[in-house]
């Protein structure tokens, strides 16, 4: 008897872990169901998927952006006031300074990277707070917009490769294409090569980092630089979209790509920044907002949906993660006979650090 209850608060206990890790892709299946069912005519077709995905391709790189740094356990809230600036220089590059559309592409993610290099020498060398440096460093930009701008659209004629950016590809927006592949490239990034790695380990235990001899500095520096050049390929996609540069665009973005950023850290792989999340985050609250808007409600259910998602699939992510660590400790869930195992150190994990230093 002992031994069938200890079975079954092990499977419990398994349970408990495959919901946790998966439970926003769940989410996102049923709610996509849900909305399909209740509005077949509208929610459940292609022109809707497509709108979903050129509205939210910005979202996605830029909680991709927020992801990379949180990975390594900082902030950069600069990133939409970056997308804001990036979005209208790469209009104004071609209509105001005459540069084929290719060679202002390059320029805006060459400014990014810059942006993202100021940002990382604020937190690395003058040990500047990344919310403080990122916030301050993103107000310096909306004033550069502005001044840049003098509060007007930026428009004229663009190049037709330019505006096939934020096109289709068949039924395929091509800005979700570029998130698809870009994303790839960084899982692959983030779960096999040392970069992503050592970003892991520095985001989890920073001094243990520096024991295994990790330069800190550097890989907080290259997130910050990745950030950037994200930021600027999210306001080049947006330029694209519009056909127009529009001063003031781009706050707008900052709460929705961090919730995504925040929000994806909580499935896949929990408590730790991952691809995977993040796309699963964006997508759950793209179909949240743009179901229950069809269903009659107002414009401001998005950041109402935003903010209350995140707030509740943390708090219940954190509820669930004490338990299974409390059953974990007590033992709970190993048959009696079993010798106990040791546990692993999810902060400083030797495997990983291991694998870091090879």
């Amino acid at each position: 008897m002992s031994t069938g209850n200890a079975r079954v608060r092990r499977f419990s206990v398994h349970g408990g872990a495959l919901v946790n890790k998966y439970g926003l892709l769940l989410m996102l299946v049923l709610l996509t169901v849900l909305f399909s069912v209740l509005k077949p005519n509208t929610f459940a077709t292609t022109f809707n998927f497509q709108s979903i995905g050129l509205s939210k391709s910005i979202v996605a790189l830029l909680a991709l952006a927020a992801a990379i740094t949180i990975s390594t356990g900082e902030f950069d809230v600069s990133i939409g006031y970056s997308v804001g600036l990036f979005h209208v220089l790469a209009i104004g590059f071609q209509t105001r300074d005459g540069m084929p559309w290719p060679l202002a592409v390059v320029a805006v993610l060459v400014l990014g990277a810059a942006v993202g290099l100021a940002n990382g020498l604020l937190v690395t060398r003058a040990y500047v707070s990344s919310f403080i440096a990122t916030l301050g460093s993103g107000t310096l930009l909306y004033g550069i917009t502005q001044w840049y701008t003098h509060g007007q659209q930026v428009g004229g004629k663009l190049g037709g490769g330019f505006t096939k950016i934020g096109g289709l590809v068949g039924p395929i927006p091509i800005p979700v294409l570029i998130v698809v592949v870009l994303s790839a490239g960084l899982w692959v990034v983030s779960e096999y090569m040392p970069f992503g790695r050592m970003a892991y380990v520095v985001g989890s235990n920073r001094k243990a980092a520096e024991l295994t001899g990790i330069s800190t500095g550097k890989v907080v520096l290259g997130a910050f630089v990745a950030s950037g050049v994200l930021s600027a390929l999210a306001g080049v996609v947006l330029a694209a979209e519009l056909g127009v540069g529009v001063p003031g665009t781009g706050s707008e973005f900052l709460l929705p790509a961090f919730a995504a950023a925040l929000l994806g850290s909580t499935a896949i792989r929990p408590g730790r920044a991952n691809v995977l999340g993040c796309l699963i985050a964006v997508a759950l609250l793209a179909v949240g907002v743009s179901g229950l808007q069809q269903l009659g409600a107002q414009t401001y259910v998005d950041p109402l949906f935003n903010g209350a998602v995140l707030v509740l699939a943390v708090s219940l992510t954190s509820y669930a993660g004490r338990r299974l660590r409390a059953r974990a400790k007590s033992g709970v869930g190993r048959e009696p006979a079993e010798p106990p195992k040791p546990q692993r150190q999810p902060v400083a994990d030797a495997g990983v650090l291991s694998e870091v230093t090879k």
